[in-house]
């Protein structure tokens, strides 16, 4: 999961967790859980036509110099990622937050529903980085190419379930919550 990998070396664990008023350990362990789920819920509603297109034309849309020359804490929009979180989630948000806590070794909700609209602007901007690169903007703005994108982020492809990569019961809960990829 190179592509996971990479992801996670940009994020500032460090800043995050003392934004947070939390050990640097804590942090680790939601992020750890929050970054899969992210990535799960947003490859759940690329399965989606309409969810596709929406999230094809906001990848294409979004800025990437969030992690050009690593990730400032300070730099990051939380409303927009708040926003990007119920975009993904809809309603389940806190659902989601609740079972990634307690299943996630953070053993807090609270934690994870903070590092939430922290990471997910981080992700998308990860990811638009990542069209832009492999020259698959025009597409990804129509909503194609995008599970092949997150898909392999996750250890799997688009023809994979958005649990694959996911490991453990992890898939299963993201898909019960999220209704199979509906929210």
């Amino acid at each position: 999961m190179a592509g996971l990998d990479d992801l996670h070396q940009l994020i500032p664990v460090d800043q995050i967790a003392k934004r947070l008023g939390v050990e640097r350990s804590a942090a680790e362990q939601g992020i750890e859980a929050a970054l899969p789920a992210l990535l799960g819920g947003l490859e759940a509603n690329a399965k989606d036509p309409k969810g596709a297109a929406s999230l094809g034309g906001a990848i294409a849309s979004k800025d990437t110099s969030l992690v050009d020359g690593g990730v400032d804490v300070d730099q990051i929009d939380t409303a927009d990622g708040e926003k990007i979180v119920k975009n993904v989630f809809g309603e389940k948000s806190d659902d989601v937050a609740v079972a990634l806590g307690s299943t996630s070794g953070a053993q807090d909700a609270g934690l994870v529903k903070k590092l939430l609209p922290i990471l997910a602007p981080i992700v998308m901007a990860y990811l638009a980085k990542r069209a832009t690169g492999s020259g698959q903007q025009g597409t990804i703005a129509g909503g194609g190419g995008l599970e092949d994108l997150i898909g392999g982020l996750l250890g799997g492809g688009g023809s994979s379930s958005s649990k694959g990569g996911l490991g453990g019961g992890l898939g299963d809960l993201l898909g019960g919550l999220l209704g199979g990829g509906k929210r």
